[in-house]
């Protein structure tokens, strides 16, 4: 674990301490150089294109920079990923339901697709966030992700 420059814990889970010391030094150069964070998180995925939370990084700037297309497709390339270690087919249609691997990538996967969610919705697509709404439905009936705020979101945005 690492600390940001407000001296705030930063865990991103179980990753090889080369991955955590180039996310870590991508959170700390967002709040002054925003794209020397973005090469860093690029550079981590370069490098690591196995370790999930650098798709996390990179979907989170976009998104927060509101470069939509960006995370869309980092969102997308992660979740392939991280379907791809679950064992699963890319299409979340095709997903056992409910997930019940919530510790590993079948939860990052869950929580990717609401972002996927999330994304598309910002991006006005509301079609294609209501299908990834429904999965979500579906494979976390719990909801233990929280795409139950983004469906709500999207209810609020007819």
């Amino acid at each position: 674990m690492n600390l940001d420059d407000a001296g705030s814990p930063i865990d991103f889970g179980p990753v090889a301490p080369e991955v955590e010391r180039l996310l870590a030094a991508g959170v700390v150069a967002y709040r002054r150089d925003r794209p020397a964070a973005e090469r860093l998180f690029q550079e981590a995925q370069r490098l690591f294109p196995k370790e999930l939370p650098v798709y996390f990084c990179l979907y989170k700037i976009h998104a927060y920079q509101g470069n939509l297309q960006a995370a869309l497709t980092a969102v997308e390339s992660g979740l392939a990923e991280a379907a791809r270690q679950a064992g699963w087919i890319a299409d979340p249609e095709r997903w056992p339901a409910p997930v019940t691997d919530l510790a590993g990538p079948g939860r990052f996967a869950l929580y990717t697709l609401k972002a996927l969610a999330f994304v598309r919705l910002k991006r006005g697509e509301r079609a294609a966030a209501r299908a990834a709404l429904r999965s979500l439905a579906r494979l976390d009936p719990k909801a233990s992700v929280g795409w139950n705020v983004i469906a709500a979101l999207a209810d609020g945005s007819n």
